[in-house]
């Protein structure tokens, strides 16, 4: 599977992102790595913070290689993206698509969050956020 597949079954849609909208996710990933730290509030809380620097980065990934998911299940694609978008070895993908679906039964069924889960997710959303902002210093040096 390509971008460009993706993108011809109604995955994604053409985007035009700018050094702003990129810098602003940035941003925001960050702000909810930082939240995901507090000791204070409950354990989902932190998870659904650590998972949602995870989906903030993956769409920065998107847009910046001219994409925007739009479809149900977005945010299985932005994270089955990883490897098309930022070449994310698979078995990382994996381990994010993990993350996706703890969370889903987190939010949807009232499933309780571990430590180990959330730990996990805040070292794996500070790592994508690495692997990001490595990328783009790389590869779309004008959007950072």
């Amino acid at each position: 599977m390509t971008l460009e597949n993706l993108l011809k079954i109604g995955q994604l849609k053409v985007h035009s992102t700018d050094r702003g909208e990129v810098q602003q996710l940035l941003d925001a990933a960050r702000r909810n790595l930082v939240d995901a730290a507090v000791e204070a509030i409950s354990l989902e809380t932190r998870f659904d913070a650590a998972y949602k620097t995870i989906m903030q980065v993956a769409m920065v990934a998107l847009l910046a290689n001219g994409y925007r998911a739009d479809s149900r299940g977005h945010h299985q694609i932005m994270i089955q993206s990883l490897p098309l978008t930022i070449g994310l070895a698979k078995d990382r993908m994996v381990i994010l698509d993990a993350l996706r679906r703890k969370r889903n039964a987190a939010d949807y069924l009232g499933s309780y969050v571990d430590r180990d889960s959330l730990e996990a997710c805040i070292v794996e959303a500070r790592l994508l956020l690495n692997d990001v902002e490595r990328w783009l210093g790389e590869n779309r040096v004008e959007l950072v």
